[in-house]
């Protein structure tokens, strides 16, 4: 029928060849030396090895073979075989397979499109990238995502919770870097209600908040040192100890760290313990920056643009083609999070509904502090200027002026409502009050 046949003289030889060659289809009979029928079932089960068994049989073990079907087998046959009977089981289970796999092949790629569905991105890195995600968020491995700042780490993080099976417990996302010695215990591990001053309720931790779930410690890097020897106890023992409480209690939990930290160089300078490197390192996936995945600038820019003029009313826009060819030229070192904020900037700047220039802040620093013409020469962004670059005499702008602009763009098309104006530009309301009392913008 058009297959290669290999033979295994005893069950220990056939689990040899299952674990080093690629099986179609296995005739396996019940008694076998070293290792029977039930062993080889038992291994198939154990290491999650998809593969039809047709059990070969004679006639006074049927009960054994029927044991066997329980196992997952997918057929049996008494000897002598009919060999008529024995082709056309093969045939259904071959046909049977195939049909199984493209179905796990379609699930898997449904689950790829829901997982991911706020990473944006065809280059190739990336997609190496997402397929390491796939590889390991359905295990417990712990996994630690390494890359620069804007990269997209916590995205990963999400998805590589929503992938597996704890996507139903919590979500626990921690900023290593903002908790104090002094805070430590009580954020991480939670505290009884009269544990300390100021302790006037029962505290959860966060620890205790991600059972059942994941917890994210992002910039795990930037974690003190007293504290690393604490989260280290946690993830030995899986056990924490509220403040103010004697007993301990046992937690389950999936850790994802992240980190845009040279590992190597912190365990060198012993600011970062290398025994908790290794415990979170199991599974690490690196996430590439932006210039190491140029096809998918235009894409992103043209993504956040679509988004950020449906979240806040300002109607259709589009960045023209030649901008779009151009973005691969900057090597954007804030990554997808800085080009996300110059595209939201040029929207907010751009009197047209075509954006013909896109750059970032950096950019425009840069540019201000490389001209060669006195400050006083340096022209501020109008608010009636289309495409929010520089004047035709090749002056470079401010930040404060480009900033300035923003603000009175925002504030303008909000309508005189901060509030509004200020989710407009991603920053908070009291930030956006200081902003209009710096520039002196009436309310």
């Amino acid at each position: 029928m058009g297959h290669s046949i290999l033979f295994a003289e005893d069950g220990e030889t056939c689990i040899k060849l299952i674990n080093e060659e690629p099986i179609d289809i296995l005739l396996l009979d019940i008694n076998m030396p070293k290792k029977d029928g039930f062993d080889v079932m038992t291994h198939l089960s154990e290491h999650s090895i998809k593969i039809p068994v047709i059990m070969v049989t004679a006639s006074n073990e049927i009960p054994l073979a029927v044991r066997c079907i329980k196992m997952g087998a997918y057929e049996y046959l008494t000897k002598p075989l009919d060999i008529e009977r024995l082709r056309i089981v093969f045939r259904n289970a071959i046909k049977e397979t195939v049909l199984q796999n493209e179905v796990q092949l379609l699930k898997k790629e449904l689950l790829t499109k829901e997982v991911f569905r706020h990473i944006i991105g065809k280059s190739e890195s990336i997609k190496r990238a997402m397929e390491q995600a796939m590889q390991v968020m359905e295990t417990d491995l712990n996994v630690l995502l390494l890359g620069e700042s804007g990269t997209g780490k916590e995205l990963f993080a999400q998805a590589i919770h929503q992938g597996s099976r704890r996507k139903t417990g919590p979500f626990v996302s921690i900023n290593c870097a903002a908790i104090s010695n002094e805070l430590a215990d009580s954020l991480l591990f939670g505290h009884k209600k009269g544990a300390f001053t100021g302790a006037n309720n029962d505290h959860i931790g966060f620890f205790e908040q991600a059972d059942g779930g994941t917890i994210f410690l992002d910039e795990i890097g930037d974690m003190n040192s007293e504290i690393q020897a604490k989260v280290l106890r946690v993830l030995q023992e899986r056990k924490i100890r509220r403040v103010g409480e004697k007993t301990e209690k046992s937690v389950d939990f999936r850790v994802i760290s992240a980190t845009n930290q040279n590992f190597a160089k912190a365990i060198n300078n012993n600011t970062f313990r290398e025994d908790l490197y290794y415990r979170l390192e199991e599974f690490p996936i690196s996430i590439p920056p932006l210039r190491e995945r140029k096809a998918d600038i235009p894409v992103l820019a043209n993504h956040f643009l679509d988004q950020f003029c449906s979240a806040n009313n300002l109607g259709p826009m589009q960045i023209s083609e030649n901008t779009l060819t151009n973005l691969g030229d900057y090597h954007w070192p804030g990554n997808v999070r800085e080009l996300k904020n110059a595209v939201q900037r040029a929207a907010v700047t751009s009197r047209g509904q075509v954006i013909e220039k896109l750059v970032s802040s950096l950019q425009t620093s840069r540019h201000t502090e490389s001209s060669q013409e006195p400050t006083e020469s340096v022209q501020p962004v109008s608010t009636d200027n289309t495409d929010g670059a520089a004047g035709s005499s090749g002056s470079a702008f401010t930040m404060d002026a480009l900033e300035k602009a923003a603000v009175q763009k925002a504030f303008a098309n909000a309508r005189g409502n901060a509030s509004k104006a200020a989710e407009t530009l991603g920053i908070s309301r009291a930030t956006f009050y200081r902003k209009l009392k710096k520039y002196g913008i009436s309310e």
